[in-house]
C-alpha cells in the first residue's frame, strides 16, 4: 500500500448539541462512516460486496472524546489496524483537526460475514491480500494509549 486510509468530513450544523460542540453519537456516526470509507478501501464497496456475496460487521468499540469539534470544522479520520487473522481486523481509528490534534479515537473489531450464509467467513482472497498489505505496514506501530482500555472508576490504594 503506498497510500494510507484517510476519511476527511467537516462538523455539520445538525451535529452540534445544545453545548455548542458535536454531540457524541455524531463522532461515532463520523467513526462509522469512516468504516464503511475503509471498507471501500479495502475492496468490499458496493462492487466488491455484490462479487464477493461478502460484507463486514462490527462486532464491538469503543469510543475515547478527547476534545471537543465544532460546527464547519475540518477534521479526518485515519486508522490503524492492531491486529488481523483470516476474517477478522481489531482497528483503531484516530478523528484528528486541522492542527493534527487527535480529538476522539475508536477502536472496533470487525467480522468479515458471507452475505449467502449469514455466518463468519474468511476474507476474499483480493481483500485479504489488501488488508495484509497495510497490516504488514501497521504491524510494528506502538500500540496507541487508548488501545485495549477498559472503562472504570480508578481508585487510589
Amino acid at each position: 500500500m503506498t497510500t494510507p486510509f484517510h476519511y476527511p468530513f467537516t462538523v455539520k450544523k445538525d451535529w452540534v448539541d445544545y453545548n455548542g460542540h458535536m454531540n457524541d453519537a455524531e463522532y461515532v456516526r463520523a467513526f462509522s462512516l469512516a468504516t464503511d470509507a475503509f471498507m471501500d478501501f479495502i475492496g468490499l464497496d458496493e462492487n466488491g460486496r455484490r462479487e464477493h456475496s461478502y460484507t463486514i460487521f462490527t462486532l464491538e468499540t469503543h469510543t475515547c472524546y478527547l476534545k471537543e469539534a465544532h460546527e464547519g470544522e475540518p477534521l479526518a479520520i485515519n486508522s490503524q489496524l492492531l491486529d488481523v487473522d483470516e476474517k477478522r481486523i481489531h482497528q483503531i481509528s484516530f478523528m484528528e483537526n486541522e492542527n493534527g490534534d487527535v480529538i476522539a479515537t475508536y477502536e472496533q473489531m470487525l467480522m468479515g460475514i458471507d452475505q449467502n450464509s449469514g455466518r463468519p467467513a474468511p476474507f476474499p482472497e483480493p481483500v485479504e491480500r489488501t488488508i495484509h498489505a497495510i497490516y504488514s505496514e501497521d504491524e510494528n506501530k506502538a500500540k496507541p494509549k487508548q488501545a485495549g482500555r477498559t472503562i472504570g472508576i480508578r481508585r487510589k490504594k
